[in-house]
């Protein structure tokens, strides 16, 4: 059953776990504290630990509805907030010219057809000339809704100087038609990659929470609820090599999303444990750059000769 609003860090918690999310502690307090204080939540950390996954499951488990604004480079108002439809107005304007000009009839003055033009006005200026980008659609909504400000690190400072405005009063200034407060506060997640740094301002206005890699034991049984099929001592070792692969120097290490998609992988070819032949022919699947793979393939190869030495050697010592 969904619900609006909880009661608890726990209830919450419970809530997202009926979504498939895995929430820690620390997770369900903030997000719950962010429903409570009414205050937007940025989530920072590395690419694919479940920021994003995060905003669906809350809107999932509050049977809110999720509205996305993806953001990018060049990014601005016209995108994120709305968009004047001139070109529809103009349209409207010349079908209806006819029955402007019967309006006018009998008018025996300029302020007397004036008067009337403009007990017609709200034909001319009105939301249906208004085209609502994703902000606007959150705050004109008549039922609560998960706004998801998704990768804000990759918006200009510009864009999000902007922000700050929005999320400050959650009301927009059209000048067509004056001033369109919530109807609903909606429920916001910002989301960032650190690719850049965020302003103080920004942060200062958001609860924070940093979500990392998870450890052996929560990765393990994000992919026990994922794959359930994967039998379980593969499993583990697939994920503790996962674990092993991002304390490496690598390119890009592999995210929860990659590690579920290897997992997939693995019960797809009917793998039964981790040999140097499946490694070989799926490590792609985790690691997208070739130097990343050839060092990757280099070190378990060194890790098995290394292995094959110390049987030999322990083989010799039983020998003799």
């Amino acid at each position: 059953m969904t619900k609006h609003k909880f009661v608890s860090p726990d209830e919450l918690k419970a809530a997202l776990g009926t979504q498939q999310y895995i929430a820690s502690n620390e997770i369900a307090t903030i997000m719950y504290l962010s429903q409570q204080l009414g205050k937007p939540l940025l989530t920072e950390g590395p690419a694919g630990v479940g920021k994003t996954e995060l905003a669906k499951a809350v809107a999932g488990a509050t049977g809110r509805e999720l509205i996305r604004l993806q953001c990018y480079e060049g990014l601005d108002e016209t995108k994120a907030l709305y968009e004047w439809e001139y070109a529809k107005q103009l349209l409207y304007t010349q079908l209806l010219r006819d029955k402007l000009q019967e309006t006018l009839a009998g008018a025996d003055s300029l302020t007397a057809a004036a008067d009337r033009l403009a007990s017609e006005e709200d034909v001319f200026f009105s939301m249906r000339f208004l085209l609502q980008r994703p902000l606007l659609k959150a705050i004109l909504s008549e039922k609560p809704t998960v706004l998801l400000i998704d990768e804000i690190d990759r918006a200009d400072a510009e864009f999000e100087a902007f922000l700050l405005e929005v999320l400050s009063d959650f009301q927009v200034s059209v000048p067509e038609l004056g001033t369109l407060t919530a109807v609903h506060r909606p429920l916001v997640l910002l989301t960032s990659n650190n690719t850049r740094e965020l302003s103080e301002a920004l942060k200062r206005r958001c609860l924070y929470l940093f979500i990392d890699y998870p450890d052996v034991d929560q990765e393990l049984a994000v992919v026990r609820l994922k794959v359930p099929e994967l039998a379980p001592k593969l499993a583990r070792q697939a994920v503790e090599l996962v674990q092993r692969l991002r304390n490496m120097d690598l390119r890009k290490s592999p995210s929860i999303s990659e590690t579920l998609d290897w997992a997939k992988a693995l019960v797809a070819l009917n793998a039964r444990n981790l040999d140097q032949q499946t490694l070989d022919n799926t490590l792609s699947v985790l690691l997208k750059h070739e130097t990343d793979l050839q060092r990757v393939k280099n070190e378990i190869n060194r890790a098995a000769e290394r292995s094959r030495r110390d049987d030999d050697a322990s083989r010799y010592r039983r020998l003799n």
